[in-house]
């Protein structure tokens, strides 16, 4: 397929970060078409997210970190100090001819940096800026560096994790960076599709504490504000539903119990070849059921579960009309049939990692697919590709090099 034949085609993105939201973020439009500009750092140490990996053989690589290859596939690297005024301005040309600026650093940090939008409209009044923040660029905490432990806690996230009983839990690394780019990647759609009606371009201002709050807790959120009540951590039961809404051992894993309906139990009894006990008047109302005999059914049920395994079971229920789903693990995924006969994952080559699978975006387009151009970009690979087009730069190059600059 022809690269101007995909959805972005010709949307110019220039991303300066360090971290995984605004890498993502630029990734989803890489992945359509859109020309990426990744600036990192000068000096041979580029994007953090270089430094994290996973790496193969667990071997530390800056060209060879996963989670980098992952973000930045489909994207030109560049190097570049922007703190030099030298680097100022060649990053203010490359300005001038861009659609999009990303950046994800915090507000007095992008200050100092001049990337904030009023700053970038003086060079280009269509441009349109993200900033991917912890706490947003206004308010009392806009100055604070936070991990996401953070702004997790902050939004309340935790406390909708685990059971009563104990401490609550912290969200799976990186998750609220990835919503963060995601809500980011969409605003900029958005700013795109105005600016066709406007002629300017406007500022996007993201917050990852706010994208917790609106995506985990939104709900409990609501319930407070309409009725004064308090979302409580509920572990693997929820009160208020019917029997089962569990999660339980099998043979070789665990198994997803959740029956909306009544005759969704039903059935599910018929797929465990209608046990005595579900005649039992005690389990006949499906909300007494779970209030008061969840852990003895969930005994009773032990035993099929257990003589099964996940796929057995899978295919049980599927066969009996119950919506019960196995827990799949990372292998389960990646090999599994409906991601294998989907094509969910591929093969890239990198001409330093190697050959790996790569998960593709999560959407797919009939009339303009996304598509693999090239993997992530090596350390500053794309500075004479991206600034020789730049008036004067072929004369500048080995001084800037020299000074550090590129």
């Amino acid at each position: 397929m022809a690269s101007d034949t995909l959805a972005l085609a010709g949307l110019s993105i220039i991303e300066t970060g360090h971290s995984v939201s605004a890498a993502y973020a630029t990734k989803l439009l890489a992945d359509l078409g859109a020309d990426v500009v990744k600036v990192e750092d000068p000096g041979g140490q580029g994007d953090e997210t270089r430094r994290i990996g996973p790496f193969p053989e667990d071997e530390p690589h800056l060209e060879k970190s996963g989670l980098f290859l992952y973000l930045n596939a489909n994207k030109r690297g560049v190097t570049l100090d922007i703190t030099k005024a030298a680097g100022r301005s060649i990053f203010d040309r490359l300005v001038r001819s861009a659609d999009v600026v990303v950046y994800d650093y915090p507000p007095s940090v992008a200050e100092e940096l001049e990337l904030n939008h009023s700053k970038l409209s003086e060079f280009n009044a269509r441009v349109i800026s993200l900033s991917l923040t912890p706490y947003g660029e206004t308010g009392p905490y806009r100055d604070l560096n936070a991990y996401e432990l953070n702004t997790a806690s902050l939004a309340g996230v935790p406390l909708s994790l685990g059971s009563a009983d104990r401490e609550p839990l912290y969200p799976a690394n990186f998750f609220g960076q990835f919503q963060c780019g995601l809500v980011g990647a969409l605003g900029i759609m958005l700013a795109v599709t105005r600016r066709s009606v406007s002629g300017i371009g406007q500022h996007i201002d993201v917050s990852e504490a706010d994208t917790w709050a609106t995506f985990h807790t939104g709900g409990g959120i609501v319930s407070w504000l309409f009725s004064g009540r308090r979302t409580l951590r509920r572990g693997q039961r929820s009160p208020g539903v019917g029997y089962p809404f569990t999660i339980l051992p099998c043979k070789d894993g665990y198994f997803r119990l959740l029956a909306m309906t009544k005759r969704e139990w039903r059935r599910a009894l018929v797929a465990m070849g209608s046990p005595a006990w579900g005649d039992d008047p005690r389990f006949q109302d499906r909300l007494k059921m779970n209030e008061l005999y969840a852990d003895e059914l969930d005994a009773l049920l032990e035993p099929w579960l257990m003589s099964h395994t996940k796929a057995e079971l899978f295919r049980i229920c599927y066969e009996h009309g119950v919506p019960f789903a196995p827990i799949n693990n990372v292998h389960d995924v990646v090999d599994g049939p409906r991601m294998t006969a989907d094509e969910f994952f591929i093969d890239i080559d990198h001409p330093e990692a190697g050959t790996f699978k790569y998960p593709r975006p999560p959407f797919t387009f009939s009339q303009t697919p996304w598509q693999i151009r090239r993997p992530a970009p090596l350390l500053g690979q794309h500075n004479d590709e991206v600034f020789g087009s730049l008036p004067g730069y072929s004369d500048e190059r080995d001084g800037l090099a020299t000074a550090g600059i590129i």
